[in-house]
């Protein structure tokens, strides 16, 4: 797989940034001119033994930028004002967060603490969609958004790599009613020293599959949508539909059609198509009311090592409203028990994603998912 055309340097204070250009040739001379303190994070990891999970404290991030009448930290420096991108103008970025929930420890130093203390170990990382402020992925060039996709590729080779790392997680949130705490159009990637609890219910859960001779139960999940009413949108290697069981008001999955373990495993045809696709889906979540929903989105994809032939790559994108100013509240069931209730029919939300007024995907007919045994 050709690695994408990527210039890599540090800021004042030693965090690790990455330019990803739209185009190869560009020649970046990147120096950072602030004065910064080394970053210090403090944060910890403590285990819940009543629930098996683990939950990251870090107050530090308190200090974090949010939406303020100051200079975006994620615009391009410009004379007089110097960001956390040190350049004129850039397509995609890639920084370790000043403000992180998880860093790996300096050189060889152990991890210690209790069994119900650890330092929260790991990386996260910030990703810039584009120079340009008043914009969404949705908004921005096919091309943009396939050198996000391979950003977002590259970066999960390399955090996987690092001893520290279980689970590589990259998510967007989208909006400031939804806890986006910039404008600026980016995303963020999570490297966990574990893997979270979520995650590791859905491998459970493929584990069970494969061990009564079902194979794949995304596999199966994606056959029985094909044959159903809750797709939205479909092309050769992508399929995004509404769940069976959807917890939120609206929520779409995307599915590769094949059996996949991660990003970085796709092939260049499968990334151009993603392109199309993902774009495709962010729009329908800006038409499909009277104006844009803001929106959550996570890649899932297998972890760093272990079972991850059992993993299938997948987008989960959803917004906590059916409408822009109706936002479900999660109340004590939800947030107490865990158990959702669902307030819109998931077929209703389908076709209405469906129906929306928004960019086609390059084939309506998919082939078949190739499933794994």
């Amino acid at each position: 797989m050709p690695l994408p055309h990527r210039t890599s340097t540090t800021l004042a204070d030693g965090r690790e940034i990455h330019f990803y250009d739209d185009e190869a040739g560009r020649e970046r001379k990147v120096v950072d001119t602030r004065d910064l303190p080394p970053v210090k994070s403090g944060a910890e990891m403590r285990w819940d033994p009543t629930t098996e999970e683990w939950v990251v404290m870090a107050a530090h991030r308190g200090a974090r930028s949010a939406h303020t009448t100051a200079a975006c930290p994620l615009c391009p420096s410009s004379d007089g004002t110097a960001t956390e991108i040190p350049a004129g103008d850039y397509d995609v970025v890639v920084f370790e967060n000043r403000y992180p929930a998880l860093r790996a420890t300096d050189g060889d130093q152990p991890l210690t603490g209790t069994s119900l203390t650890l330092p929260a170990a790991g990386r996260c990382e910030v990703m810039a969609f584009g120079s340009e402020h008043d914009t969404s992925l949705a908004r921005l060039p096919e091309r943009r958004v396939r050198t996000v996709v391979d950003a977002w590729a590259d970066r999960t080779t390399a955090l996987n790599a690092l001893p520290d790392v279980e689970q590589v997680v990259c998510f967007e949130n989208h909006g400031s009613a939804i806890g986006a705490t910039l404008a600026h159009p980016h995303g963020q990637i999570y490297a966990y020293p574990f893997i979270p609890s979520r995650f590791e219910r859905m491998q459970r859960a493929s584990r069970h599959a494969h061990a009564r001779g079902a194979g794949c139960v995304f596999c199966s999940v994606l056959t029985t949508e094909l044959a159903g009413h809750r797709i939205v949108a479909r092309s050769r290697h992508w399929t995004a539909f509404v769940p069976h069981a959807a917890r939120w008001p609206y929520e779409v999955h995307l599915y590769a059609n094949r059996h996949v373990p991660d990003l970085a495993a796709l092939t260049p045809d499968e990334r151009a198509d993603l392109a199309i696709a993902y774009r495709s889906l962010l729009r329908r979540f800006e038409t499909v009311t009277e104006s844009p929903l803001p929106y959550m989105a996570l890649w899932i994809q297998a972890p760093a090592r272990g079972e991850r032939g059992h993993s299938h790559l997948h987008a989960q994108v959803f917004s906590d409203r059916a409408t822009p100013l109706k936002p479900k509240r999660l109340a004590a069931g939800e947030l107490g028990a865990g158990t959702f209730i669902s307030e819109v029919e998931p077929e209703q939300a389908a076709a209405a994603l469906r129906d929306t007024d928004t960019w086609p995907l390059t084939d309506p007919l998919p082939a078949q998912p190739t499933a794994a045994a």
